[in-house]
């Protein structure tokens, strides 16, 4: 009997230091993760937009500055072509004339390459102008740069974020969390009410 006793008191010690193991790793895993980033803040509401110019699916340069004097949307999405922004995209495409009647520019930036942007525009029949930003300027300065958790892994990327602009430049909204199914919807909603 006092064989077994022991034993039993061994298999608690090594099971007990299995899952102080465990959440060390998991301790050096949020450090390293945290590590990686890059320190941008989050713009908030009452912030000057940050100015950017980058080509747009035709290869013209936009620049935010070209559009003074009128409310901007600017939406920042993971990649063309994909389901959650092809919904997004089309909900924007498919609300052109209330979003034109409200006297709203749309602006999505990725990181896609011009020549996937006009793909992605003639695919689904786009409307408003795609930005192409590969080096992550203008994502960066509107903080839409930053760690992103997919299917187990942990990797740095566009967030899904957007940014209302009023007719002076000034950030009158921030979407960080964003439902593609409603974007539209919501973009609408915030402009009327200011």
């Amino acid at each position: 009997m006092a064989k077994k006793t022991s034993k039993k008191k061994v298999a608690k010690k090594v099971v007990t230091k299995k899952i102080s193991t465990k959440k060390v790793a998991k301790k050096v895993i949020k450090k390293k993760s945290s590590l990686s980033l890059p320190k941008t803040s989050l713009l908030k509401v009452g912030d000057l937009a940050p100015s950017f110019t980058l080509l747009d699916q035709n290869g013209h340069e936009v620049s935010l500055s070209d559009f003074k004097g009128q409310n901007v949307v600017v939406y920042f999405y993971p990649r063309a072509m994909t389901p959650g922004c092809t919904v997004q995209a089309c909900g924007l495409r498919d609300s052109s004339k209330q979003l034109k009647d409200s006297k709203i520019v749309v602006l999505g930036i990725s990181a896609d390459p011009v020549k996937k942007l006009k793909q992605f525009e003639e695919k689904q029949n786009l409307n408003f102008r795609l930005l192409s930003d590969p080096d992550h300027v203008a994502t960066k300065a509107f903080g839409s740069w930053g760690l992103k958790k997919f299917m187990g892994r942990e990797f740095e990327g566009i967030l899904r974020q957007s940014f209302l602009i009023n007719e002076k430049g000034i950030i009158v909204h921030v979407m960080d969390k964003v439902n593609t199914s409603t974007h539209h919807s919501v973009v609408l909603e915030v402009f009327k009410n200011l």
